[in-house]
This record gives structure tokens, sequence and C-alpha cells, in this order.
């Protein structure tokens, strides 16, 4: 099976329901701790920014694909409109809105470490583009990027254990976006702290029990997006053999399970529809992990036609149109179908 193609005409509809998503304040679902009565806000009072696609994080990858989509298709007939957005919500002002709710004694686990993760990650983008009015937009997101790399750096050396489970806790896809922003603007410290805490938390890991995958809510593969971080931290000689250990079946796509993409019985029940942006996340990861490994190795076969089928039935997930889906699943469909 062939991969789908991000084309133009399909980035044009990722970018329509973006755009309509990160300006959609309710329903909304806020990670908010109250601790007196002037506390219960509006979650645009709270994050000037990032007030739409129903919480915080989707609304903070939603603008991330916005930021990929312009930067890979600089004539989007939605560019204008994706300028004007990203300026509107990412300026001196927005941010230091976001930073202000940061500042709160109780928001000092927000959105850990998730949501941090994503940040950072919107940041590497927009850095990535070197369009004048996107360093605009560089400039004022950098503090709050710099507050959730320090938010890192000081949580890292604490976490003695990781957290496995494919959902917004797991340490791995954090690790993951924390380490390639760390590279991208050259935070020697945090790459310190992300490699480390990597190697410390999965270094010595052997045999994932990933014939149990997948849970019934899971977005990520616990195994495969460990295996797509230890491929950004071990060296390649070391990688494959480390690979070898953690996933022995790999080669004859086994277990099964993992290799099979997840069903999705009700696009309108907000955990299972999780299951799409499973199928897209393990496109993701399967294409990282691929591209990790030497050209001859017999994994990457079955990795890129695994990768394809899963991708293929994620993007079912777009079709349905159901806010549950439709206000997050555009970002995996991009990390699916534009891994380098």
């Amino acid at each position: 099976m062939q991969a789908p193609a991000l084309n133009a005409a399909f980035a044009s509809r990722l970018a329509a329901i973006a755009l309509a998503n990160v300006v959609t304040e309710y329903p909304t679902k806020q990670d908010h701790v109250l601790v007196a009565p002037a506390d219960a806000r509006t979650s645009r009072a709270m994050h000037p920014a990032f007030y739409g696609s129903f919480d915080w994080h989707s609304c903070v990858h939603m603008h991330w694909s916005l930021a990929r989509l312009r930067r890979l298709f600089p004539a989007l007939p939605e560019l204008a409109a994706i300028d004007r957005v990203l300026d509107a919500h990412l300026n001196a002002s927005t941010i230091a809105g976001e930073l202000a709710y940061l500042a709160r004694p109780s928001s000092g686990s927000f959105e850990r470490p998730y949501g941090w993760a994503w940040l950072l990650e919107l940041a590497r983008e927009l850095a990535a583009d070197d369009d004048p009015g996107t360093q605009r937009q560089v400039r004022a997101l950098e503090p709050l990027a710099q507050a959730f790399a320090q938010r890192f750096r000081a949580w890292l050396p604490r976490a003695d254990y990781p957290i496995r489970y494919g959902m917004h806790a797991n340490g791995a896809f954090a690790l993951a976006f924390a380490l390639d922003y760390a590279r991208a603007v050259g935070d020697g410290a945090l790459e310190r702290a992300c490699v480390s805490r990597a190697l410390a938390w999965f270094g010595a890991d052997r045999d994932a029990p990933a014939s149990w995958e997948p849970s019934g809510a899971d977005f990520l593969s616990p195994s495969l997006v460990e295996a797509d971080l230890m491929r950004r931290v071990l060296p390649h000689e070391r990688y494959g053999a480390w690979l070898d250990g953690f996933l022995p079946g790999l080669a004859h796509g086994e277990p099964a399970s993992l290799f099979t993409p997840a069903k999705v019985g009700d696009r309108s029940d907000p955990h299972i529809v999780h299951l799409d942006g499973l199928n897209l996340s393990r496109a993701w990861s399967m294409r990282g992990i691929g591209n990790a490994l030497p050209p001859a190795d017999a994994r990457v076969a079955v990795l890129a036609a695994a990768a394809a089928r899963h991708a293929t039935v994620g993007l079912a997930g777009i079709e349905s149109g159901d806010y549950m889906g439709s206000h997050w699943l555009t970002s995996f469909a991009l990390l699916a179908l534009s891994e380098q």
C-alpha cells in the first residue's frame, strides 16, 4: 500500500479546519486549578493566545498545524488568513497573558508535559520558517518557549520514573519534542537533561509488551513513541541493536496488534476517537524509526508498509467532521504525512 500524499489540495482542507478551530471558544475543557472564586474565568480570559480548539494543548498544536502548512505550502489560498490568525494570537500582549497565567502558584504543573512539548514544537516550527512575518511571531513566542524549557529543565531531574501509557502524560513523546527544540535553538542544558532522562527511563528497556497495545483511549503507541525517541538519543550504530532488543519481532511485523490499524467505534466519543490519532501517530513513529535505520535493513520495508496502512485508516477521522476529532486530528495527520 502506498502512503497517502500531503498535496496542496489536502493541505488547503487541513488549513481551513485549523483556522476554524483556533478561534472556536466553546465547547471548552480547562486544565485549571481554582483557589478562590475569582479564579472561575473563561478560557479566553486566561489564555488570550490559546483559547480555542476545545483545550489549551489542542489549540497550541493546531497553531503548529497552521505554521507547518504555511512553511510547506507557501502558495496556499489560506496563507493570508493564517498570517492574520498567527499575528493576532502570537504577539507581545497575548503572550504576556499566557506568561501571567503560568506565574500563578497553582499553575506549576499546568499541561505537563504534553502541552509543554507542543509549545516547544510550535516554537521550533516557527523558527524553521525564515519569512520576515514569521520571525515576528518567533520573537513574540520566545519568552513563553523559554518558560516551558525552564520548566522541563527543572522537572526532568526530579522525574525518577517514566509514564508510559499512550495519552497526554507519556514521557517519551514529551522528551522527543523537547529534544528536537533544544537542538534546534542550541539549548544545551535542555538537550542534556532530555538525553539523560531518556537513557535513565528507557535505555535498558527490552521486550516491550507491545502485544498489549492498543488500550482503548490511546492516541500514542507507548512502544513506538519510545522507539522514536531513542533514535534521537542513541548513536546510529547502537540504535539498531537497542531496537532489536526492544521490539524483537519488528522485522516480521510482530506482534500483529502493533502493525494492524486500530478500529474506531464511535468518533463522537472523546476517548474512543483517540484511536484515530493513534493510527496517525503510529504512522509518524514508524516513519521516524524507519528513517533512522540503514535502507537495506529488513525492518524499513515492514515499517513503511505499516505506516501507509495506519495513515490511510487514520485519515478517516479527518473525514468524519465530528468536533471531538476535528479539534486536534489535523496535527496528527500532518505528523504522519510530513515526517522527514
